[in-house]
């Protein structure tokens, strides 16, 4: 059969280079990046750092700075603009736009024919050929798979171009997707780039209504919108009343253990199953090849060569990343990435730890400048969603979506506390019983980080969470108002500053009363 002959197709030519990589790790990179350096040697770029003398890695390291987006966006404005072989050969006419969470302005990083290709097509493939590995006997590819994504417009960059376009990473990849794996997905389209994110769900969810879905891939917070829509829509009880033979939901962009409980209410029954991507703009990184695993198998032959930069250079004005043969376990590093789209020594504000070194595997910690530290505490994402996740199971609660703050010390007032402020949207049913929840997501992350565990003994420096729990629609009504509804567009977690969390608290005091409870 047609699906069967897809999936063997793409396992073996997938599973055999998976395990080189798995194998032969330093090799696949030391290859990878004398590629790209040969590839680029006649560009600007390489031409100013001698690209064409062929350097090794310690020499290419010493010669080409770590940039940020920021550092790197004069030469990526010309590209931009049409101008060609600045930073990688050709003219790219694609550029996929993030939520910009480094700045207030949103990122435009080319996407060039050699990154779809070798990147995100590459991982794409390699995702299909595991999961109809592990699953054979589902027979996946015998449905659709449902896939959400964003929109793109015309390159403000170059009006006089329409064929040159700027969108979520999602668009841009579906909008030129080859003719075989186009016919594997749905919705079609026309449906699938619509712009205006309201009529996109309630379009696709009358489309899909009738179709024999197993596959989902997407991400959770906006996924969970689509199915309660067909839900609805079908007077079901739950999803497998619409799509009984769904088995497996792909999902990436934000971690999935506070969502994990609203997805087994959503899709009861035991028989779902649940992998990981790690991809972004820049790239396509990792992804999940063990089912028992939350660990993801970093990809090394799909266009990115990686350094790592250590937690104490994050704020270095001279930061020194280090090479994959140096990383150790356990310890927090920036992604730095050299590219077949151009991006040099670029830091992508990802931040990652090690949990195997053969072969080489990560699990997502949070961004380098989105964590909890404005008392030493040092809380980064992964202990925050990880604490969220323990509270929701052990309270039967299931989260949407949440973010967090600093509560500064009151000036003038000696017994003053420092501490953190949460908006927390659940998912309907009960009212949450905030102060159970609050402690166990209190005890979750004293479990998991002693520096915060030492600034809440006995209450001395920091004072329990305060937590309010806002109503639904909260958060999609605070993306909408920044223009960032939809896609892979999020409310940052945790931040130092307080202005997200009070806009969000604004929003839902405007939406409904919220419930709030200190405890």
């Amino acid at each position: 059969m047609l699906d069967q002959l897809i999936a063997r197709t793409a396992q073996l030519s997938s599973l055999p280079r998976l395990a080189r990589i798995r194998a032969q790790p330093h090799q696949a990179q030391a290859r990878l990046l004398r590629g790209l350096l040969h590839a680029a040697r006649a560009t600007e770029w390489g031409r100013h750092y001698g690209y064409g003398e062929r350097p090794t890695a310690a020499e290419f390291a010493r010669r080409v700075p770590a940039s940020t987006y920021e550092q790197l966006y004069p030469e990526l404005e010309k590209v931009l603009r049409g101008q060609p072989d600045v930073l990688w050969p050709g003219r790219p006419s694609w550029f996929a736009k993030s939520s910009g969470t480094t700045n207030a302005r949103s990122k435009f990083i080319p996407v060039t024919r050699a990154a779809l290709h070798e990147g995100h097509y590459r991982a794409g493939r390699d995702m299909l050929a595991l999961s109809t590995h592990l699953y054979p006997r589902e027979r996946l590819l015998a449905g659709k798979t449902l896939s959400l994504g964003g929109a793109h417009t015309p390159n403000p960059f170059r009006p006089q171009e329409p064929a040159s376009r700027v969108g979520d990473v999602s668009a841009v990849i579906m909008a030129q997707l080859p003719g075989w794996a186009e016919g594997l997905r749905t919705p079609p389209l026309r449906l699938a780039l619509l712009e205006e994110w309201e009529e996109k769900i309630e379009r696709i969810a009358r489309h899909v209504l009738r179709q024999d879905v197993r596959v989902l891939a997407g991400v959770p917070t906006w996924m969970v919108v689509l199915l309660r829509r067909v839900v609805a829509l079908a007077g079901a009880a739950d999803i497998t009343e619409v799509w009984p033979q769904l088995r497996l939901f792909l999902h990436g962009a934000v971690a999935f253990g506070p969502y994990r409980e609203l997805f087994r209410q959503l899709i009861p029954g035991g028989h779902m199953r649940y992998l990981e991507i790690y991809n972004a703009s820049e790239g396509y990184f990792a992804l999940q090849d063990q089912p028992g695993s939350e660990d993801l198998l970093l990809l090394l032959d799909h266009g990115i060569y990686y350094e790592f930069l250590p937690a104490d250079q994050w704020a270095a004005p001279d930061p020194r990343p280090i090479p994959l043969a140096e990383v150790v376990l356990g310890q927090a590093y920036a992604l730095v990435i050299s590219t077949n789209a151009g991006l040099w020594r670029y830091v992508v504000g990802d931040t990652v730890r090690f949990t195997s070194l053969a072969p080489y595997r990560v699990r997502i910690t949070g961004r380098t400048k989105h964590f909890l530290n404005a008392f030493g505490e040092e809380v980064v994402i992964e202990h925050a969603e990880a604490a969220v996740a323990a509270a929701c199971q052990a309270t039967g609660l299931a989260v949407r979506d949440f973010t967090a703050a600093p509560v500064w010390f009151a000036a003038g007032r000696a017994a003053s506390r420092g501490g953190h402020e949460w908006a927390v949207e659940f998912a309907g049913g009960p009212v949450p019983d905030l102060a159970r929840f609050g402690a166990v997501l209190d005890a979750t992350l004293c479990a998991l980080n002693s520096d915060y565990a030492a600034k809440r003994h006995r209450g001395l420096a920091l004072a329990p969470p305060r937590l309010h729990a806002v109503p639904p629609g909260t958060f999609e009504a605070w993306l909408a108002r920044q223009g960032k509804l939809g896609g892979q567009h999020k409310v940052p977690r945790l931040l130092n500053s307080r202005e997200v969390l009070e806009a969000v608290l604004h929003n839902g005091a405007t939406a409904a009363t919220a419930i709030g409870q200190v405890f």
